[in-house]
């Protein structure tokens, strides 16, 4: 491919993102990314619940986290990628917010094209809590410097079960995560809903049903979320841990 070229198409990109869909288009790709992060991240943490294996005594989490801090490079390859999906999102989102309130200083008094609810008034405020939550969560749980002090099984194995219970036991740090997560629920109902209006599977056929979709796998990933607290908090799980 010539210079020219290259540079051609490198002006498009760039001038497609310039634009209000451009911007919507990667809001939704970085979205999807990190909807499937939320969904990997709570199926890896909802293994707390497995009983520990018989032979060994090892909980399925703790084995769990051991292969993700064995694999060193792929863990920060990953993480890397996210830090960028997730940097991307907030500098368009608060974009397409600025945006939005200079060409529209007043708002409108009642909003057709949007679901009528709290959520969507909430996307900016509460994505800028979402974040600030989530550097919180890796003091807590990844680098230890809030909270209680973390706790190992041996090199590249985290004791992941006596940590989380730790951290939970903490009312403060469980209050703070519910928190969090009901933030995260409410963005999810109106992000996901939102991503399939600006890719065009959205219209007035649909939009309950997409409208319902968006609802009950936020307010299915927020319960999953909430338990482990909920679970540590009233003694559930994590009785053997001193």
């Amino acid at each position: 491919m010539s210079a020219i070229a290259i540079e051609t198409r490198m002006h498009r990109t760039v001038g497609f993102y310039g634009t209000a869909v451009g911007k919507k288009f990667l809001m939704a790709v970085t979205g999807v990314v990190l909807l499937a992060y939320v969904l990997g991240h709570l199926l890896g943490n909802l293994q707390i619940f497995i009983p520990p294996d018989p032979t060994t005594g090892v909980y399925q989490i703790n084995t769990y986290a051991e292969f993700l801090h064995s694999h060193y490079v792929l863990l920060w390859v990953v993480r890397v990628f996210l830090l960028a999906a997730v940097g991307l999102h907030i500098i368009t989102s608060l974009q397409l917010w600025f945006e939005a309130r200079s060409a529209r200083p007043i708002g409108y008094v009642k909003k057709d094209d949007i679901p009528n609810a709290i959520t969507a008034r909430t996307m900016i405020y509460g994505g800028l809590a979402i974040a600030a939550f989530v550097i919180f969560h890796i003091l807590n749980l990844t680098t230890g410097n809030v909270g209680p002090q973390l706790q190992e099984l041996g090199q590249n194995a985290p004791d992941a079960y006596t940590n989380v219970v730790h951290s939970f036991r903490v009312w403060w740090i469980s209050a703070a995560y519910i928190v969090a997560i009901v933030f995260l629920c409410m963005h999810l109902m109106h992000g996901m809903w939102s991503m399939l209006h600006t890719v065009g599977w959205d219209n007035e056929h649909v939009r309950p049903v997409l409208e319902q979709i968006a609802t009950v796998v936020a307010i299915a990933v927020a319960a999953g979320y909430i338990s482990i607290p909920v679970a540590v908090m009233t003694g559930l799980i994590g009785k053997g841990v001193q």
